[in-house]
């Protein structure tokens, strides 16, 4: 019999179309940044993430054949210039025409180094030579013993490239060498990868800071929704300027490669402090709830809802700031085309996804947010997730139709105010839910200083009076009829009415005869 998965390690809901966070470089889960889109990624500790926009689409040239370029596995070899998958290999000193541009490092693939395969990267994306020409170079080496001959001068040897073409390529091969492929920055390290995005640490040159670039995977590069989708959450979070929201420095191309550089945040995400210590002493989950809840009410002003709060996409830095990330699912409220595009699938993560965002409604709005922030919140202060269950499906469903175990039923020792509110937050009808985060953050504050919350207490008052008073209607004494005894004749109709008219006949007669004597005696 399988048991219920565990909400801190959530294995068994990682189906295809899962993930957008990713695992960090490092245990202590320090130096994170925001993974924005996602569709397969398969991450044992990350919980199940339903097909992102544009991934519905299966890509049926998949399985062929490509003409493109050979292209390194590991984009952080290309983004620093590394060594590829060969440890180094001795070079023979040997004079040639291209040495300035060709001198050896680390060795790559082939036996060539890691300048050869930018070099012959660039070279061909120029159209200096072909990839043909190119490969035949590299092929060359074994068969005519010029195992320390560099490619560069292999190609002019061939007469497939120029002295002075080469000449051109030697900044630009220095500066990919150097970690430089994206102009302005050099990549110091991974810190994590999702199915649709890298995030490389790196430094900014010209301010010299650190920042967090977010790169689109080589494999998405010519797909023009993968692409959109990118570009739409670098834009996104570029309308935002909050304290609270994971701040974006730029978005372009640079090559082959998409980008968007964001804010570098040190810390740990929620989700790290869940597995941990299971659960949120409920002052600090305030403040956290606090933090979110004014950075969505930002948001949401600005026109944007994020559509995937959770506890992996919130972060909190060694100062205690809050910061809210990932808006690879972030969409204009009023975009109507997107909303059509999208009507009927459900985007978001199943463990905190609203009801209408699961029925894929086109209207959803702001309140989604509420519910996975209500979500959130609930996670944080009981330990475990609102709804569990052996797959999405069965996560979702309960979503739609399963009564919410309240909050301090799970964990006595919360405050009944603070279970007031998340149980409104996640109400399954929206007309039941808080209008919008203004309302939030006035009860969330309110609990945070020990007062009852005015909008969810209200709620709460006029439910319980409401149900007293059915209570009372169906416990009110009957009143039975004793039909023991025979019935009355005067129960039926007409006797009735005969008696009434005997009676009318009878005081008509005793006034005629009064009438009468009265008048005798005058």
């Amino acid at each position: 019999m399988n048991k219920p998965i565990k909400s801190t390690d959530p294995q068994p809901l990682t189906p295809r179309g899962a993930g957008s966070s990713f695992t960090p470089a490092s245990a202590n889960g320090r130096g994170r940044a925001s993974v924005g889109v996602g569709m397969a990624y398969q991450d044992p500790n990350e919980e199940s993430k339903l097909p992102m926009p544009g991934t519905e689409r299966k890509n049926a040239d998949a399985s062929k054949p490509s003409n493109a370029p050979p292209k390194p596995a590991d984009t952080l070899t290309v983004l620093t210039g590394g060594a590829q998958n060969e440890p180094p290999k001795p070079a023979k000193p040997q004079a040639s025409s291209g040495a300035s541009v060709a001198g050896r490092s680390t060795a790559g693939p082939n036996g060539g180094s890691a300048i050869d395969t930018i070099l012959g990267r660039l070279v061909i994306e120029q159209g200096l030579a072909t990839r043909s020409e190119v490969e035949e170079c590299i092929k060359s080496r074994p068969g005519e013993d010029l195992s320390g001959q560099s490619l560069a001068s292999l190609l002019i040897d061939r007469d497939y490239v120029t002295k002075r073409q080469l000449e051109r390529l030697r900044l630009q091969v220095e500066e990919e060498r150097k970690g430089q492929q994206i102009p302005g920055y050099r990549v110091e390290g991974k810190l994590g990868a999702g199915a649709m995005a890298q995030v490389f640490k790196a430094r900014q040159l010209s301010l010299d800071r650190l920042v967090a670039i977010k790169v689109l995977p080589r494999k998405h590069s010519n797909n023009p929704q993968f692409i959109e989708r990118f570009y739409a959450e670098g834009k996104a979070a570029a309308a935002l300027n909050h304290p609270n929201v994971v701040q974006a420095y730029d978005v372009g191309q640079a090559g082959e490669f998409h980008y968007f550089v964001m804010e570098y945040v040190e810390g740990s995400t929620v989700h790290d402090r869940i597995v941990a210590n299971k659960r949120t002493p409920e002052r600090e989950a305030l403040d956290i709830a606090i933090s979110v809840a004014d950075a969505l009410r930002h948001a949401h002003d600005k026109g944007l809802i994020h559509r995937d709060v959770k506890p992996k996409n919130i972060m909190i830095t060694p100062d205690g700031v809050v910061k809210l990330a990932d808006l690879g699912l972030a969409r204009a409220i009023d975009d109507k085309d997107a909303a059509l595009a999208e009507q009927g699938k459900a985007y978001g993560t199943p463990y905190y996804i609203s009801p209408e965002q699961i029925r894929g409604e086109v209207n959803v709005g702001a309140q989604a947010d509420i519910y996975s922030l209500g979500a959130t919140l609930y996670h944080m202060v009981t330990g475990q997730v609102p709804f569990n269950g052996q797959n999405p499906n069965e996560v979702m469903q309960k979503h739609l139709k399963a009564p919410l175990v309240p909050p301090d039923h799970v964990n006595p020792k919360l405050s009944a105010g603070i279970s007031e509110v998340i149980e409104k937050m996640m109400a399954k009808s929206r007309r039941d839910r808080y209008r919008d985060c203004g309302e939030v953050l006035v009860d969330l504050k309110a609990v945070r200083a020990g007062e009852v919350p005015p909008h969810a207490h209200k709620e709460t008052t006029t439910a319980m009076l409401a149900e007293v008073a059915q209570m009372t209607t169906s416990q009110a004494p009957a009143i039975v009829e004793d039909r023991s005894q025979a019935p009355s004749p005067f129960s039926d109709g007409r006797v009735k009415t005969m008696v009434v008219v005997l009676i009318a006949v009878l005081a008509y007669a005793i006034g005629i005869t009064i009438f009468a004597a009265f008048a005798a005696m005058s």
